[in-house]
């Protein structure tokens, strides 16, 4: 585990635009950059308006598309925000009353994105006129020009980064393609397929035309952003709020409700965090170990039972990805051991293969060194053509990712074939034969950046008053979700006198603290013998802590969660 220095964070804003609110909570929204009290109101009429480069050009070819009775074929992403996505477009346009069928790489077979044979694939399958892709498709020019030939007019919906041109589809709608003012930049491709529908339904309803409530499936939009890991600014916050809202109140798609049953999760009881940590998972597992049909069937799903079927096979399948993961995170960390690699001497970067790996897992893998030593990871596998490897990437805070990339394929472009993605997180093609050269160059890039972001720094919110560890404080923090990326969730830090200790399960660490106003607290830190060194002899601690829920028998108390832990 890396070093971690801890630091209270910064106020982005003054605590004192929150002239109504506690000094804690006006605290929290200027440490996380609010503004104004109305950025708390998550009222779907506060979504940004529809200014959106390309949006009015694809409303009017898929409006054309519906009434003239055309093919439509819908080529998606294999994770959960492509899955969502993808589901999302098909039941709003069926509704519609469209003829439409998806696509979903086998991301094994084709890799990422629209390419040349996924456009022969749709043409072949389906014999489309229309071909939207979501979530993917703001690089493919090739699979454009491609589908084109085939005399399919093309949509792309896309939130990836690019500095470069868009392909000359039909139309590109895509917050962060230039030349495009919209401000919400954060929007997942499931966010820009909603805009796109929302818009179509709206324009329909305006010439009464057979329409849709898009609002009815924001549960999907909810999912989809989440699990992508896109940053909750205000516009996502309301997105996903709303379709938390939904799912609590079982107006959700059986297949999450099936989802939720099988990880024995109470609807009503919903965080967005369970999003991306309960759902989203699940729904990945499919694209990354067999086929991302399985998920988008189950969301798509119109009744519990053939739900219940599909989301047990999601299940298995992340229990299959679990096990995988496990044994390549310790292969991983077995090579760094033989490299005697430590703290100290960490290079600026870890980038590894092994032709063994599991293609759809190392994504997985590099996030979770990339945790673990606090560097820049790239974690690839072998392509099935047995000449290419496939690299996923992710970074740490300061270093963007998909750029660093993108400097070594101009410098050395005969060496990356394909790559895309955002800051945090990319992907990437080269030949095997280039692997220790890309690995030197990348490197080299990475070592160019301040030495100070290869120091993890866990950001608090401060020290909590004795007065404030109540049950009612943390119903007050759970008004202002959802929390998630670029908006987190609260986190204190203190100094404690410990009273008492015990180990549960010899893996768990449960203490009882002491507050200042007499009163003890309970704190539990998980898995603490494999993250933290605890003195039974010591009789104080430091500890970085969320305020938690303890939900046993019917009764509700306070207790901390552990992050982190000395003495």
């Amino acid at each position: 585990m890396s070093d971690i220095q801890i630091k209270q964070r910064p106020y982005l804003t003054s605590p004192e635009l929150f002239p109504e609110m506690s000094p804690l909570i006006a605290r929290i929204l200027a440490g996380r950059g609010v503004q104004s009290e109305q950025e708390l109101q998550l009222k779907l009429k506060h979504l940004v308006a529809p200014d959106m480069k390309g949006l009015d050009q694809a409303v009017q070819i898929i409006d054309q598309a519906l009434d003239q009775q055309k093919k439509i074929v819908i080529v998606g992403d294999y994770d959960a925000d492509g899955a969502t996505s993808t589901a999302l477009m098909l039941l709003v346009l069926r509704e519609m009353g469209g003829h439409v069928e998806y696509l979903v790489p086998d991301r094994f077979k084709y890799g990422y994105g629209l390419t040349p044979a996924i456009a022969d694939l749709a043409h072949s399958n389906y014999q489309p006129d229309l071909l939207i892709t979501v979530d993917n498709g703001i690089s493919s020019h090739a699979g454009v020009r491609q589908a084109q030939s085939h005399a399919m007019q093309v949509i792309i919906t896309d939130h990836h980064l690019t500095t470069k041109p868009t392909p000359e589809a039909e139309a590109v709608v895509n917050p962060n393609q230039l030349g495009c003012e919209f401000p919400s930049k954060a929007l997942a491709g499931v966010g820009v397929a909603f805009y796109v529908l929302a818009n179509l339904a709206t324009h329909r309803a305006g010439l009464q035309k057979s329409t849709c409530r898009v609002v009815q499936y924001l549960d999907l939009v909810a999912l989809g952003t989440y699990a992508d890991v896109a940053s909750l600014d205000q516009n996502n916050r309301i997105l996903v709020d709303a379709g938390v809202r939904r799912i609590q109140q079982s107006q959700c798609r059986p297949g999450i409700s099936a989802l939720l049953d099988i990880a024995g999760r109470d609807p009503s009881q919903l965080k967005a965090q369970d999003l991306g940590f309960v759902l989203g998972p699940r729904i990945n597992a499919a694209g990354r170990m067999e086929t991302m049909d399985i998920g988008i069937e189950c969301l798509l799903a119109a009744d519990m039972q053939s739900a219940c079927q599909l989301a047990q096979q999601l299940n298995d399948l992340n229990l299959e990805r679990r096990q995988v993961e496990s044994q390549m995170k310790q292969e991983a960390l077995t090579e760094l051991a033989h490299l005697n690699l430590d703290q100290d001497n960490l290079p600026a970067a870890l980038v590894m293969f092994e032709p063994h790996w599991h293609q759809g897992v190392i994504g997985i893998v590099a996030g979770r060194l990339k945790e673990q030593f606090h560097r820049p990871t790239i974690v690839f596998a072998a392509d099935q053509d047995g000449e290419h490897i496939k690299g996923s990437a992710r970074s740490i805070e300061g270093i963007h990712i998909r750029d660093v990339i993108e400097k070594v394929a101009e410098q050395h472009p005969h060496i990356i074939s394909h790559f895309g993605g955002h800051a945090a997180a990319a992907g990437l093609t080269l030949k095997k034969a280039d692997f220790a050269v890309f690995r030197e160059l990348f490197i080299q890039q990475i070592q160019q950046v301040d030495d100070a972001l290869f120091q993890a720094t866990l950001w608090t919110d401060g020290e909590l008053s004795a007065d404030a560890f109540l049950l009612q404080t943390i119903d007050q923090l759970e008004q202002l979700g959802p929390w998630g990326q670029k908006f987190p969730s609260p986190v204190f830090e203190g100094h404690f006198k410990v009273l008492d200790y015990k180990w549960l399960k010899d893996a768990h660490l449960k203490l009882r603290l002491a507050l200042d106003n007499g009163r003890a607290v309970e704190a539990i830190a998980f898995y603490a013998k494999e993250k933290f060194a605890f003195d039974p002899m010591c009789d104080a601690v430091h500890i970085v802590y969320e305020l938690d829920k303890n939900q046993f028998n019917g009764n509700v108390s306070l207790q901390l969660r552990l992050l982190h832990l000395s003495q």
